[in-house]
């Protein structure tokens, strides 16, 4: 009895060695498949395997199907080209030396106009699913929060982002029936894990800091359900940036309740507002009346986020007519005295970096009393 015992375990131990050996042939034959470069596909494990797999399936799926995307996207994945690598998938089967090379060259092109393109946006792609999956993202993610894009694709948007950004994200996701038959644009910004350091060293994610992320795009709605919808949006990362500055931008410092505390001399040049008439008054004073929603969700981003970008809107110009601007403003915290600086203390107040985007529109026009002070005077 004991011998039958020890031989039924025998051959229960050998299935499960072939059960597992067999397994391991499929995922190692599965990660083979991964447009990814060898050293990367080393360190996968099974679970990695299958998320990285499904995500490559869903942006192949959305690409050939979706009529809004070029077909030579598709072929684009097929060759591993959309995670900035040159390597291809490896079932090229009888295909002639000629057509490779000519795949490689295409390739390689196709390469090169791609990181053009990512460094003139200064930030990343995601392609996100209606469920705030992220399908896609691109490879230079790694430069901007210190995670790699295999790290990042196939996991829910909602694990690596702030809770209480969660609601709005999650309003963003969800497609109306007008933008179902017409799309829809996305402006909004979020709080997302970041695990770069502020000297631009990565450390692990239980270290992560939150950094805040400026997402634009649009829905792009597929009427086949096996491709789905989804998001398809650029991400630029937003600590206040002075490298834009021109002639045609001007920075203040404001009160929390947005009351002009500093401005530059820029200012006159641009608006025709001298920098002291400005102080102790609201910008909401100077914003034409049809965009105050428009400032009003950027005051309401700084006060949570610390840090937020307006968005196109109209700023008035004295004697008449507006500008279109945009601005980027952060939340400068307060500043306590030392015992090296006794007598220093700032408050909490919010910086902005005003960006003047067009000329004078409409200057005949009068949309406030400050704009009739100059014909008087005059």
């Amino acid at each position: 009895m004991t011998a039958d015992k020890e031989k039924r375990r025998a051959i229960s131990r050998e299935a499960a060695r072939k059960r597992r050996r067999v397994e391991s042939d499929v995922f190692g034959e599965l990660c083979r498949l991964l447009p990814l470069q060898p050293s990367v596909r080393a360190h996968l494990d099974k679970p990695s395997v299958i998320r990285l797999t499904l995500s490559y399936i869903r942006i192949h799926t959305l690409l050939k199907e979706n009529p809004g995307v070029k077909a030579e996207g598709s072929d684009a994945v097929k060759r591993g080209r959309l995670n900035g690598k040159k390597e291809r998938w490896e079932c090229d089967g009888g295909r002639d030396e000629e057509e490779k090379e000519k795949e490689t060259e295409e390739g390689v092109k196709t390469l090169e106009e791609t990181n053009m393109y990512l460094r003139t946006l200064d930030g990343f792609l995601m392609v996100l699913s209606t469920d705030g999956d992220m399908i896609f993202l691109s490879h230079n993610v790694s430069n901007y929060m210190g995670l790699t894009q295999t790290e990042l694709m196939g996991h829910n948007i909602f694990e690596f982002t702030h809770p209480c950004d969660h609601e709005e994200i999650t309003n963003n996701l969800r497609l109306t029936t007008e933008e179902i038959l017409f799309g829809g644009k996305r402006d909004f910004v979020m709080r997302v894990k970041s695990a770069l350091t502020h000297r631009g060293r990565s450390t692990n994610l239980k270290s992560a800091t939150w950094k805040v992320l400026h997402c634009q795009g649009q829905a792009k709605v597929s009427l086949n359900p096996s491709s789905g919808s989804c998001l398809l949006l650029t991400c630029q990362p937003l600590p206040l940036s002075h490298k834009l500055l021109s002639t045609h931008t001007f920075t203040s410092q404001h009160s929390m309740d947005m009351r002009f505390t500093f401005c530059d001399q820029r200012v006159l040049l641009l608006l025709g507002y001298a920098p002291e008439e400005l102080m102790g008054r609201s910008i909401y004073e100077l914003c034409h009346t049809l965009d105050a929603g428009c400032l009003t969700k950027n005051h309401m981003n700084l006060c949570m986020k610390t840090q937020s970008v307006s968005g196109k809107y109209r700023m008035l110009v004295r004697g008449g007519g507006y500008v279109w601007v945009e601005t980027h403003s952060a939340v400068i915290p307060s500043v306590r005295p030392s015992k090296s600086r006794p007598g220093a203390h700032h408050p909490l107040c919010i910086l902005c970096v005003t960006y003047v985007l067009s000329g004078v529109e409409e200057p005949s026009l009068q949309l406030s009393v400050d704009q009739t002070v100059s014909r008087y005077l005059s």
